[in-house]
Order: structure tokens, then sequence, then C-alpha cells
């Protein structure tokens, strides 16, 4: 699994990882599957307001708590 947030610059970089490791891999299977931050929830609050970096890394750190034996790699795209 390769867990991605779904914003489409995210995605692209995700699909690009995901045919590169099927292209050096094709015995494993491998698909993305897309999440939310608290980051990507509140859209009506500038970042500044509502955290800092920590806004968006402290759930992908959970997530991978939680599914760390299923996730190959977690993309975050800082742009």
């Amino acid at each position: 699994i390769i867990a991605s947030r779904k914003s489409k610059l995210a995605l692209y970089q995700s699909e690009l990882v995901l045919k590169k490791l099927a292209g050096a891999f094709p015995e494993l299977e491998f698909k993305i599957e897309t999440f939310s931050t608290k980051g990507d929830r509140i859209l009506d609050v500038s970042l500044n307001k509502i955290g800092d970096k920590g806004l968006f890394t402290k759930e992908l750190e959970v997530l991978w708590d939680l599914h760390f034996k299923m996730i190959v790699l977690i993309l975050l795209s800082i742009h």
C-alpha cells in the first residue's frame, strides 16, 4: 500500500512512484490508498492559525502505526 493525500499533486506523485515500483518489482502488487489530514479538512482557516508542520505529519505517524505491516510508504507533498 502506498498511502497518499488526496491532493492532485500527491496523487500524481504517488502514481509515478507506483509505476516505478511496479516496474522494478513486477512480482509484487502495489496500490494507492488515500487519506485526509486535519490540514486537508479545515479549509476556512489559514494553516498557520490551526497548527504548524505537524498538522499534516502527526496524522501520518498515526496512520503508519495503525497500518505498519501493510503500508510500503507514505507520500506527502510539500510545495
